[in-house]
């Protein structure tokens, strides 16, 4: 299967958005429809450092990023198309503080009906970007989420709410999961 990928959302009609972390709880647009969806060629993972949301530069903390490989279950949220101009202009807003992600449209594929496919608006990391935080360890991870508290609120809210939304849609994300295991062992800060 390939994966086309373009730096803007369609002109017209109404925009499927993919959600992978915080948008799949807070998504903060109107929709017309929620789907499960499937995107191949990256994968969630908490691979941004976050200067803003949930983290501050001097004490960083760390979301998540598709990066590239593997594939991603989220949800794919369709917009009607007299939202479209507000929907990207929030998403913009929210997601591209820092320019931390690049915002393509990538094809995806909705649970529903595996042979349906859609275009949608979604946000893949930026490898070039100085908070680009790549691989890191369990406990690496640990100690940047306990730290995390930016103008969202604190990172380990953010890691553990991700992991409920993906334990609601019936399945689990191995990485997240271990992690959201470590947080409940270890008092928060």
């Amino acid at each position: 299967m390939t994966n086309p990928v373009s730096t803007s959302p369609p002109d017209a009609g109404d925009l499927w958005v993919f959600g992978y972390g915080s948008l799949m709880w807070r998504p903060g647009f109107d929709f017309e429809e929620q789907v499960q969806a499937r995107l191949i060629g990256a994968h969630r993972a908490l691979c941004v450092y976050s200067f803003d949301h949930r983290g501050t530069p001097e004490r960083p903390g760390l979301v998540l990023g598709l990066d590239r490989g593997g594939a991603c279950r989220g949800i794919a949220f369709r917009v009607a198309a007299s939202r479209r101009d507000e929907t990207i202009a929030y998403l913009r807003a929210r997601e591209q503080t820092t320019n931390v992600y690049h915002e393509v449209t990538r094809s995806v594929w909705l649970k529903d009906d595996p042979r349906r496919q859609v275009t949608a608006l979604t946000y893949i990391v930026n490898r070039g970007h100085v908070q680009y935080a790549g691989r890191l360890g369990l406990q690496d991870q640990l100690r940047y989420v306990r730290q995390g508290h930016g103008r969202s609120g604190n990172n380990r809210d953010y890691v553990l709410s991700t992991v409920t939304a993906i334990e609601a849609q019936g399945f689990r994300d191995a990485p997240l999961h271990r992690l959201a295991a470590a947080l409940h062992a270890a008092p928060p800060d």
